[in-house]
């Protein structure tokens, strides 16, 4: 996925908005396979454990036998066809999202070749907060951030001052 670029800023970023809001005795569910975010989190001192690529539309059973403190799921619920249902199953109190928001120069995106790299929602943020809120979650803290790519064209001159990204910290309402 990441064989001809890294991206940095977003990594930088999200850690940052991680560290401002949980400490590195927290223990975190990384939703989706080991990656080099997942890589970087540890090297910073977290105690992380990956899902282990079991589809979640279909397969929840991770949230009944997993029990951390924190459950993260980054660039992860766009792919996902119902992420009700496994932001409903969650049983951490602290989540932290961060997705793609919806560009409005730039179609969906969809691999050709990866059926697993393909995003079946494109958010806007107003849609994930809704999605939180409908599933017992409040919002304590929010980012958009952009993301400009060293390419030559309008869409990536537009990258530049467009927020591509939104990272939201939540907490279970009890």
């Amino acid at each position: 996925m990441y064989e001809k670029t890294f991206p940095n800023k977003r990594f930088k970023h999200t850690l940052e908005f991680l560290n401002k809001h949980i400490s590195t005795t927290n223990t975190i569910l990384d939703l989706g396979v080991e990656n080099p975010f997942s890589k970087i989190m540890k090297a910073e001192g977290f105690s992380v454990k990956n899902t282990n690529g079991e589809d979640l539309d279909i397969d929840q059973s991770v949230f009944s036998t997993e029990t951390p403190d924190v459950v993260t799921a980054f660039e992860i619920f766009e792919h996902l066809l119902n992420p009700y249902t496994i932001l409903s199953e969650i049983k951490s109190d602290k989540l932290f999202i961060s997705i793609p928001l919806r560009l409005w120069f730039s179609s969906a995106y969809r691999s050709k070749t990866d059926m697993w790299d393909r995003h079946y929602h494109e958010f806007e943020d107003w849609q994930l907060d809704w999605l939180l809120e409908k599933t017992g979650w409040k919002i304590v803290a929010r980012e958009k951030f952009t993301h400009p790519v060293k390419k030559i064209g309008f869409r990536p001159l537009l990258r530049y001052f467009t927020n591509r990204y939104y990272i939201v910290y939540a907490e279970k309402i009890k």
